[in-house]
């Protein structure tokens, strides 16, 4: 009777513990694309989407769904019709599969609100849908990379193993015999640590179409990490120090002969004596039983590091990556350049900056682009000048602005852009008419493209770059109203030295520089953090940076926020162009990361990191921030506090609330 009471509580704990960890463990949402083509409310479109994502939806459900995968049509008509498919990781359960494609089929509509195309990826599936066939069609574009900020010690033997790792894993998803185009790899990195390894596919794929996207994919992996990812709509790879899939769900390749264990010996259980068999009886349960809730309760253990891990993350377009091996590649003839812009006609000319006039022109096979052409000063020679040009030019990002080329002809030097077809993001965001086409969605889209961009010049790209002059009119809106970031890498090309901290010649805008910058010429990555918090700011307020300071004569926009966020009144600082359709946790929480960006002491600013991450997880805490740098008390508010305290001071006179203490910081 004991024993039998002892086995009914043993698989009540464990079903206890599968009861828990069950439902507790929501889809874990990574990120999400929303092309602009926009369909209407209540049109046919949106209903054959609503069929299509139920249908999807009952799909992941099914019983017979063992694949993880299923694709589905809704409509006849081609133009309204809606294509989609969803794909759960090879080693989740099909009710872990259900429940993520269910989430997904919601939460896409609400990040994506009327957008013919959208894709959103979770840790557990991936869904997609679109106005055009995608059934069988290879996808690598968007792309989202993720790592881990965790260092490597031994990063030449780490790059060495997780080559040959995503080898083996890419090769063996591609050739998959199962059809579920799913492999993982376990290899040995130290005597204590173990690399594991996934890539999968689409399963509507080609093994050739599959290779070539999984080799794509683990070209864009972060070096020298202790983990990664990349996430494309038909594929993805991932790495990690840690068991982050379950092995058993997965058909991994079986070990050569030589490295086949034995089978251990058979247990021998006598069957005389009733005591004996209920011994052995509770032994072979229990064991196993206490052992399995061992097992979950660190498997819950594990899930929680993964959700709290500190993560990067970097959207890539990789369709615009070109192998540029040297400046001749780049070289553009003075007369192609000259008649494509009309001989830099007044008609064609878009703007004028701080290192030169911008011109739109069109070359001859019909590519539009954008020339700026540089004032002449620059001390570098002809030589440096290309150098410099070649390594901006491999700076690449789906949040960057390409620069296509060069040209150098006698005292003419020009930079050749690819065209932006929607202007400069103080263009609409300033403009009391054009604003209203920016929606909070949008506005959050430019916000965290912008982050992803900084992100890629601080940490990621081949060059460390500081910008120094973060500003709304050097970010350029596309024709989908992506943000792509504009004059990167200016310093190195016109000559201005960006190796030291301290600089002679400030390259900047005032209002958006920091003040150990714009006092002191001491710049570093915690330089453009500030640029980044004014941008933000003037995003959620819809307001220039200075326009409070002209009407009232003292106050920026960073004390402005900061003295309603201190008053417990922050959204009142909200854009009325945006409406009504906002999330007041992403305005809140933009506000707090904005205010962060602009503190007094470079310390205390986060990183474009950390920036990307906060903007992506709500499981990560912000400090609290402090009154901001420049603050200032309106030139009113200033008046009322000097004739109470009778004090005959200028009432003209902003009045400074903190001293400025400078921190030196250098430029890793």
């Amino acid at each position: 009777m004991s024993s039998c009471f002892t086995i009914s509580l043993s698989l009540s704990l464990l079903f206890f513990f599968i009861n828990f960890l069950g439902t507790e463990s929501a889809p874990t949402y990574l990120w999400n694309y929303c092309n602009s083509t926009l369909y209407s409310t209540n049109s046919t479109y949106q209903s054959n989407l609503k069929t299509l994502l139920s249908s999807l939806s009952a799909a992941a459900a099914a019983a017979n769904n063992t694949d993880g995968f299923a694709n589905a049509t809704a409509g006849q008509n081609s133009p309204d019709r809606a294509y989609g498919l969803f794909l759960c990781r090879g080693d989740v359960s099909a009710s872990t599969c259900s429940d993520c494609v269910a989430t997904g089929t919601q939460d896409i509509l609400q990040k994506c609100p009327n957008q013919r195309v959208s894709t959103i990826w979770y840790d557990e599936c991936m869904l997609r849908y679109s106005n055009q066939s995608i059934y069988g069609v290879m996808a690598q574009v968007p792309s989202l990379m993720m790592y881990n900020t965790g260092n490597i010690t031994d990063p030449t033997r780490f790059m060495q193993v997780l080559g040959q790792s995503m080898d083996s894993v890419a090769r063996a998803a591609s050739a998959d015999e199962s059809g579920k185009k799913v492999a993982v790899n376990e290899t040995d990195f130290t005597s204590l640590q173990k690399l594991y390894s996934l890539a999968q596919c689409t399963p509507d794929l080609t093994a050739s179409d599959c290779n070539t996207c999984l080799r794509a994919a683990i070209g864009g992996l972060p070096q020298e990490k202790q983990g990664g990812r990349t996430f494309t709509p038909s594929c993805s790879v991932r790495f990690e120090l840690y068991p982050f899939y379950n092995a058993s769900a997965v058909a991994t390749p079986a070990p050569p002969p030589s490295q086949i264990p034995s089978p251990p010996p058979a247990s021998v259980i006598k069957p005389k004596g009733k005591s004996n068999r209920a011994t052995v009886i509770i032994i072979a349960v229990a064991v196993p039983v206490g052992v399995g809730v061992v097992l979950l309760f660190l498997a819950c253990c594990f899930r929680k590091r993964k959700v709290t891990k500190t993560y990067e993350v970097v959207q890539e377009d990789q369709s615009s990556l070109n192998d540029i091996t040297n400046a001749e590649s780049l070289q553009y003839d003075l007369a192609t350049v000259q008649a494509a812009t009309d001989n830099f006609s007044d008609q064609n000319k878009l703007g004028e900056g701080g290192f030169g006039e911008v011109f739109q022109g069109k070359l001859p096979n019909g590519q539009q682009i954008a020339v700026k052409r540089l004032s002449q000063g620059s001390g570098q020679g002809a030589r440096e000048f290309k150098n410099e040009v070649l390594l901006v030019a491999k700076l690449q990002h789906r949040n960057l602005v390409r620069l296509l080329g060069f040209c150098l002809e006698g005292e003419e030097k020009l930079l050749i852009y690819e065209y932006v077809p929607n202007k400069s993001l103080d263009y609409v965001l300033f403009d009391l008419e054009k604003s209203k086409q920016l929606d909070w969605s949008r506005r959050y889209k430019i916000v965290c493209g912008v982050a992803r961009g900084m992100l890629y010049l601080h940490e990621d790209s081949r060059l460390r770059i500081i910008h120094r002059d973060l500003k709304a009119s050097n970010i350029l809106l596309d024709s989908e109203m992506n943000p792509k970031i504009s004059d990167f890498g200016m310093a190195r090309i016109v000559g201005v030295d960006q190796t030291q901290a301290n600089t002679n010649k400030i390259v900047g805008t005032f209002g958006y520089m920091s003040p150990e910058y714009a006092m002191h010429g001491q710049f570093s990555v915690k330089s453009d953090v500030y640029s980044f918090g004014v941008l933000l700011l003037e995003l959620i307020c819809g307001k220039k940076n200075n326009f409070f300071y002209q009407a009232d004569g003292g106050e920026d926009l960073a004390s402005y926020v900061w003295k309603n966020w201190r008053d417990g009144t922050p959204l009142e600082v909200l854009d009325p162009a945006i409406g009504d359709s906002y999330s007041r946790d992403e305005v809140h929480r933009c506000l707090h990361i904005g205010l962060l960006c602009v503190q007094e002491d470079p310390m205390d600013r986060p990183t474009m990191a950390n920036i990307v991450l906060m903007l992506n997880s709500y499981s990560v805490s912000l400090a609290l921030p402090q009154q901001p740098a420049f603050f200032l008390r309106s030139r009113t508010e200033a008046s009322m506090k000097e004739l109470e305290s009778d004090q005959s001071a200028s009432k003209s006179t902003p009045v400074s609330i903190n001293e400025m203490s400078v921190t030196e910081v250098y430029p890793r």
